[in-house]
Order: C-alpha cells, then structure tokens, then sequence
C-alpha cells in the first residue's frame, strides 16, 4: 500500500532519500538522450537519489513502489546548472559591502561611509560590484573620494566584473603603493598626469594591494560558503562550475563534504596548473560525495573585461584609442599551458572576451587538437567579443562557448561604445555559435550577476533586459530557441562540465536533482519566466530548500 509524503512543513526540509520513491502528479520537462524536450507525469528514484523511471500520463506505475509524493500539479524542471561562476565569491560578497545597486558614484560613497560606521570592528572596508559605467561616471572613480568617506581605515573594493579593484589612500600605504611602482606585466596602475596612482588598479596589478588584505579563517570560508550555497540552492541552481578554485576553496568544499553539508554539485577548475597538480595529481580527481564534487581542469585567462579596457581587442577600443588591451598571457604561455593541462587529460576553461583573444584560443584549439585527440570538450569562458570571421572556426572542433545570457543585458550600451557599431556582427553571439557547429552552456558568472538562470532563460529568449528594453531586443537575431535555452542551463551545462549520464536531465540513471514551479518557461512570456517561483529544490530525491 502506497504511503504518501507529505510535502508540507519545514521538518522535512532535511528528509533523506527514501527508497524507490515515486512523485507523481507533475507536468514534467527534461531535455533527453537526443536533445529533444520530453514530457513526461512522474519520476521514479531509488535509495540512492538516481531516477530508474520517468512515466507519461495514462501510464502504469511500477508496483514496486515504497513511498509516494503528490507534485499537485506543478512543473518539475531539472535543476538548473550555473555553467560559471565563483562559488566563494558569492559567498564572500554575501557578508561584505555590496555595492552593485549602486546607480551613481555619490551613492556609493554614501553606502562606504555608512557601511564603515555600522562596522567599526572591521580592519578593512571590503566589498564589490561598483561599476563606472552604470554610474554614468566617464571616468574611473578615486581614492581621493574615498578616502572623503573613510580615512581611518584602508578600504578595496572590487570592480563588477572582477578585473578592477577600487582603492583608498590608507590600503595604497599600506601596500607601498607609491608614483615609482611599476605596472606588472598583464596589469595596469591607474594614475593621473603626474604618475601618481589613482587608486584603481586593473587585472594583474591588482595583486599589488591585494596581497596585504589579511586573509579570510577556515571557519570564515565555511560560513561564506554555506551563504553561497543556500544562495545558490534558493535560486534553483543545483550545480555549477566553479572557476579560478583556490586550494583554500577546494579545502572548503571538502570540509563540507566531510561534514555532509556539500548539497550543491561543484565541478571544478584549479586557478592553476599549480593548484590542479596539487589536489588532482596526473588526471581529473574522480566524481566524490556522491557525484557532488569533481576536479575537472584549469581556468585560464588570456584577457580582462570589457568594462576596464583589459578585453584584447584586433583594433584599439573606439572609446580610447590608445589601448588594445591588456594580454594576460602571451601566445606560447596560452599553448604551453593547455598543452600542460591536455598532457594528463585535464580540460581547459580559456577566459577570452576580446575578439583578438577569442581568435588566439580558437588558434591554439586548433593547433593543440592535432596533438591531443579524443574527448577534450575544449571550453571558452564568455566568449562575448568574436569577428564574424572567427566564428566559423568553433565547430571546427566543437568548441564549448561558455556564456552569460545576462552578460549581454548589462553590458548592451557599454560594448557599443567599447566597440563601434561595425565591431558588433560577433558580439555575444549565441545562435550563431550553435549556427557554426559549436555547443553553449550558459551561466551568469556570479557574484558579477545574479545566480539566476530564470533570468538568464528570458534574456537568452529574447535579448531584452529585466524592463522589456531595446524594443524587439538588442541584435535580435542571436537570440536561441527556447529548448535551446532551457538545455544550456542544464543538460549542455553538464555536458560542457563531463557530468553528462550523471546529472542534467530528469532520465533513468541521471540523478533526481529536479525543481518545482508554477509555470512553464516553455509556454511563458520573457517576463514571466522571470517572475518564476522556486516552490520546492531536491538534489538526488533530498528537498534542500522549499519556499
């Protein structure tokens, strides 16, 4: 005789599988084995979390049946899967000053100052997400307006897009930050006509201030981490890739995987080949915590942002004529690392924004595919500046185009005027990605957005922003299908992180990591998928969160 859960009351937020569980009553939405939605009424899983049936409706229901759940109705999604992000950062970004809803430089500087006095105990003022663009500043802001808000401690704070930090005058002290220190090779110091810095430092010059900030505790990193992951969980995110992992990030994951507190799946990406060596050793480290935690590769990056002018671009930028950008690395590092990582089967996450290191990596795919065969799932992190030239070359070999749907909405505006109207056929340029023969897997990068792939779907429908603007959407035509869409934040997600066959899609021997909603993101308007209720969140038939 079935015995029903009941799936009502905060008790059984922590209820463990159940053996040969049926949930039923569903309007069930996957991507299957070929790419197609399937429909389908109920699932089936076992003791282990892992889905042994999915019903239509009308269909008979195995009679080995333990427990039952009544879905009522809703829509079950698979979870969704966050393709790039920075696990720790969000978790980071979550307990310090958060400066992204800032829309001007005053209210900023408004925001520090109150911050600074409501924590008096803090030895430094650290935060995130300021953004000059959106301020409509012109300009980079100064540590001279810092420090009119705080002056008695050092205050830094990261730029939106991680590759600028915001500097006062007591950090630059502190750092020994003077006229005569040099760029470092990669990274630029801001200064003003007398050399004197300025208080903004970008990409690889970063670490000139950086390294004085005293470094978080363990138990720091455990609380930032489990503020990500209920984040992460709450947004219906049952999984992502984590890039730039630090060793001290993956020590936090496994500690919570010790504990039995690692609800979230994390597919890795070493911020080093440094970092990779030490923890994985001579090849990915095996599927640990029951398919939760996985080793896959190394993160490189080869250029910086759009927003701070580090984007390696083919001519200067048309807004500052002086600058190309910034190279992280130069070609033979690029090649002699990927070369590094292949040698032992590692896979390789490549950050190119600008269209001439977009170029570079697709060169480099192509040279190392003649050496390295076999499944390599090469990957591209944002690849949102491509020539129309180039793109043919990702399904040459077919390449993964990792990219942030919410990318293209926030930074609209700024790429016109980085680039010119002339340099936008290749910009943020999904379908004709898929068009060329690569693959997508789409995420949101956060903390630099939100971990929200509901978001992410409507944009990637539409290319229209959280108000319905531009009219028609930006560049329309690289808009994707709604399948499409849907399968780039979950089984083409996977994929691009080898997780395929292991989670992604709601199929027999895929893992019951699935949600619950109130409405359909096939049948809904952009706007509507964005105003998506998470009801219900269950990784391997465990609910995590329920609303």
């Amino acid at each position: 005789m079935l015995r029903t859960l009941i799936a009502a009351g905060a008790a059984l937020l922590a209820a463990p599988a159940l053996a040969d569980t049926l949930v039923y009553n569903v309007d069930g939405i996957t991507i299957d084995e070929n790419g197609e939605v399937k429909r389908f009424a109920a699932i089936v899983y076992d003791d282990e979390g892992v889905i042994t049936h999915t019903l239509e409706r009308g269909e008979e229901r195995p009679e080995d049946i333990e427990y039952a759940m009544d879905g009522k109705g809703q829509v079950m999604l698979p979870g969704m899967i966050d393709a790039h992000a920075h696990v720790m950062d969000i978790g980071f970004a979550a307990l310090t000053l958060d400066l992204s809803d800032t829309n001007s430089l005053e209210e900023a500087l408004e925001k520090i100052g109150r911050f600074a006095a409501d924590n008096p105990g803090r030895p430094w003022i650290l935060g995130r997400g300021w953004n000059q663009e959106k301020w409509g500043l012109g300009r980079f802001p100064t540590a001279a307006e810092l420090d009119a808000v705080v002056a008695d401690r050092p205050v830094w704070l990261e730029r939106a897009d991680n590759h600028a930090n915001w500097a006062n005058s007591l950090a630059m002290e502190r750092a020994r930050i003077t006229a005569d220190t040099p760029d470092p090779e990669g990274g630029r110091v801001i200064r003003d006509a007398a050399g004197n810095p300025t208080g903004i430092f970008i990409d690889m010059a970063i670490a000139l201030v950086g390294d004085s900030v005293p470094p978080p505790r363990p138990q720091d990193r455990d609380t930032a981490f489990a503020m990500a992951q209920q984040r992460l969980l709450s947004a219906g995110i049952t999984a992502v890739a984590d890039m730039s992992t630090e060793m001290t990030d993956w020590h936090t994951f496994r500690r919570a995987g010790d504990r039995g507190a690692l609800d979230i799946r994390i597919m890795a990406y070493a911020d080093s080949l440094e970092t990779l060596e030490t923890i994985a050793g001579a090849g990915p480290t095996p599927w640990l915590y029951e398919d939760r935690l996985r080793m896959n590769g190394v993160k490189l990056y080869l250029d910086g942002a759009l927003g701070s002018r580090g984007a390696i671009l083919k001519e200067p930028y048309e807004d500052e004529p002086t600058t190309s950008g910034l190279a992280l690395m130069t070609p033979a590092q690029l090649r002699n690392r990927m070369s590094r990582a292949a040698m032992d089967g590692f896979q390789t996450a490549i950050h190119a924004i600008g269209d001439a290191a977009n170029a570079d990596v697709l060169r480099a795919i192509e040279e190392l595919s003649e050496t390295y065969d076999g499944d390599r799932r090469w990957r591209i992190e944002h690849a949102q500046i491509v020539d129309v030239a180039d793109l043919s070359r990702f399904g040459e070999h077919g390449v993964i185009a990792s990219m942030q749907p919410l990318h293209q909405t926030s930074d609209r505006t700024m790429a016109e005027a980085r680039l010119g109207e002339d340099r936008l056929g290749g910009a943020y340029a999904w379908r004709s990605v898929l068009d060329n023969g690569g693959r997508l897997a789409f995420g949101s990068d956060a903390p630099v957005e939100p971990a929200d792939a509901f978001a992410g779907l409507a944009v990637a429908i539409s290319r229209t922003d959280a108000f319905g603007e531009p009219f028609g959407g930006w560049r329309a035509h690289e808009t994707v299908s709604r399948e499409r869409a849907l399968a780039g934040f979950t089984a083409d997600a996977a994929f691009a992180g080898f997780a395929d066959g292991r989670f992604g899609r709601l199929v027999p021997g895929e893992r019951a990591d699935f949600l619950l909603v109130d409405r359909d993101p096939l049948l809904a308007s952009p706007a509507d998928i964005r105003e998506t209720r998470i009801n219900e969140v269950w990784v391997a038939g465990k609910r995590v969160h329920a609303r």
